[in-house]
């Protein structure tokens, strides 16, 4: 499920406050969205049986953020960011966050790591290397992988396949299930 399924495909979703709150409590507790724009029904969301529902929420520390863990039980978070000095500016915000609110945080991640020249296969940490664990390690954190910064995973994400399905064997798709497992090792047990 993904807010872009809730305004035309152009529009900004330019929402403060109650707003955010209302749809995040249409997705997760209603379980309803508004009207489909093409055929004018109501749409539901089914999220089945889960295991664990994972919120993918923009960097930042604002009404999006603080809504959703001043509102809905939190079993941790997992903060992502790229090494490079300016995004390491806003993951600690967002730790400090997320610990402010009593929100235990599992780890960090280190997205786009790591670029491979897929020719020669030669390394290139064009957004620095190792921020994230510099970070983890004044923060007291672990730091749970890295992704790589690679052409199938963009790929793939695009075409709505992500590598994890599409390509499950690949080293990329193998980095992304290192990680969730960190993630899982670290989480309460699911409810039956």
């Amino acid at each position: 499920m993904s807010m872009g399924f809730l305004v035309e495909e152009t529009a900004p979703v330019v929402w403060r406050g109650l707003m955010v709150m209302s749809a995040i409590e249409k997705l997760l507790r209603q379980r309803r969205t508004n009207r489909d724009h093409g055929t004018g029904e109501e749409q539901r969301v089914d999220w089945g049986q889960l295991n664990y529902l994972v919120v993918d929420l923009p960097p930042g520390t604002g009404d999006v953020q603080l809504s959703v863990t001043q509102n809905i039980p939190i079993s941790g978070a997992v903060i992502v960011s790229t090494p490079q000095d300016i995004a390491l500016m806003d993951a600690r915000k967002g730790a400090e966050m997320f610990r402010k609110v009593h929100v235990p945080i599992l780890g960090l991640v280190q997205n786009m790591s790591v670029f491979q020249c897929p020719k020669c296969k030669h390394r290139t940490h064009i957004f620095g290397a190792d921020g994230a664990r510099r970070l983890a390690r004044t923060l007291d954190l672990d730091v749970l992988g890295d992704i790589p910064l690679h052409l199938n995973i963009r790929e793939t994400s695009d075409t709505g396949q992500p590598i994890v399905f599409s390509q499950p064997e690949s080293d990329e798709a193998k980095a992304y299930l290192r990680i969730a497992a960190e993630v899982v090792k670290r989480l309460p047990p699911p409810l039956e």
